[in-house]
């Protein structure tokens, strides 16, 4: 039997003519509808992933807002799924119509209203307030204008600066000890720090104060040093204690050196402040002032260096510590993990540099408060 090839390919192409039309009719609409699901679900998963990156930023300023702040208890760590915080409270001591105390407990970190003797507050931003039983806090959200009362807490800063007193009475009171019992000689554990004992008498408080009068600063220049020194050494453990960040104790510190310095000196400083020898009498009327200001921008540069360093280390570095948090991969995590432990290495060299200018800064004002009266200026 012969087929005719005509009608055979008038057939086939027919078909292939027609076989996008029966084959593929559907797909541009399937096509559209998948991009459309695929477009939908990149957005949604986009915006997921910004919502939780915000989250996630915002966890990180509030731990380092709780970091680099004081605070009424003493938290260790908090599992904040569960809702539990590990730690211990702190008493609480406000004025407010008498003595008022009790727990940090009862504001369940600040979550609760704390009563007491028919007293409400509220602890917000760790600060405390007076309020009525449902804790409204009138004003601004971050400004409320409810009363304050004055508050007298043990707070985390003040229980850290008790412990290192203690620390330092127990430590140094060995050490002189021992040279009284062994002739001289010291032991134990505080044999340590006897060099840097002897450091700041021979490099630090004689060649700026002087033979003369060294000896009646060298209990503060000690304690200043020491003090200062273990408080930013205790910043750098992940306790969240911030002392030295804060400025009103090194404003306390600034002032005591104040105190001290002009307690202690001499007429001839007071003397080159407002009538500096030497000079003419129009200049020492225009130069009366300045040395004046001198006097209070001493301390003040005092007070700024030491918050501003500490306070500033501390936020770069938690600040790092959060980055591997945000980035969420080996590279950039990697990277922050490097570059907080190289800032850790940095900090624990500044905590002991920022205590020897410190003290360094207080030995050269004690000097210039004692320092005699030279006859080549007068003649």
């Amino acid at each position: 039997m012969v087929i005719s090839n005509k009608p055979l390919k008038f057939i086939i192409a027919l078909l292939i003519a027609f076989l996008p039309v029966l084959g593929f009719s559907n797909e541009p609409v399937a096509s559209t509808q998948i991009q459309t699901e695929t477009t939908a679900l990149t957005k949604e998963t986009a915006s997921k992933s910004t919502d939780e990156k915000s989250e996630v930023k915002a966890k990180i300023l509030e731990v380092i807002g709780h970091h680099v702040l004081d605070g009424h208890d003493f938290s260790l760590f908090a599992d904040e799924e569960a809702g539990v915080h590990y730690g211990f409270s702190l008493p609480i001591i406000l004025w407010d119509n008498g003595v008022q105390f009790f727990s940090s407990s009862k504001f369940k970190h600040g979550e609760s209203v704390a009563e007491n003797n028919g007293n409400y507050y509220v602890l917000h931003h760790e600060k405390i307030y007076k309020t009525d039983a449902s804790g409204t806090l009138l004003g601004d959200e971050h400004h409320p204008t409810n009363v304050k009362p004055i508050d007298l807490s043990i707070t985390k800063g003040v229980l850290t600066i008790m412990v290192v007193a203690l620390l330092m009475f127990l430590l140094f009171t060995s050490l002189a000890k021992s040279y009284a019992k062994n002739g001289g000689i010291s032991s134990g554990f505080g044999r340590l720090f006897e060099p840097i004992v002897i450091y700041i008498r021979d490099e630090i408080a004689i060649p700026n104060i002087g033979e003369k009068h060294y000896k009646r600063y060298m209990s503060y220049l000690l304690t200043i040093f020491f003090f200062v020194w273990f408080l930013n050494i205790f910043g750098l453990t992940p306790l969240g204690i911030n002392v030295t960040g804060n400025i009103a104790i090194t404003f306390g510190l600034a002032v005591i050196t104040f105190v001290i310095t002009n307690i202690t000196a001499n007429k001839n400083y007071w003397g080159h402040i407002f009538w500096m020898p030497g000079v003419p009498l129009p200049m020492k009327i225009i130069l009366a002032p300045i040395e004046l200001l001198g006097v209070f921008i001493k301390p003040f540069s005092l007070m700024i260096r030491l918050y501003a360093n500490i306070f500033a280390g501390h936020i770069v570095l938690m600040s790092l510590i959060g980055l591997m948090f945000i980035f969420k991969n080996w590279l950039g995590s990697s990277l922050s993990f490097l570059l907080s432990f190289a800032i850790s290495t940095i900090e624990i060299l500044v905590a002991l540099l920022q205590a020897y200018i410190f003290t360094m800064l207080s030995a050269l004002y004690f000097g210039s408060a004692v320092e005699e009266h030279h006859h080549e200026e007068a003649h």
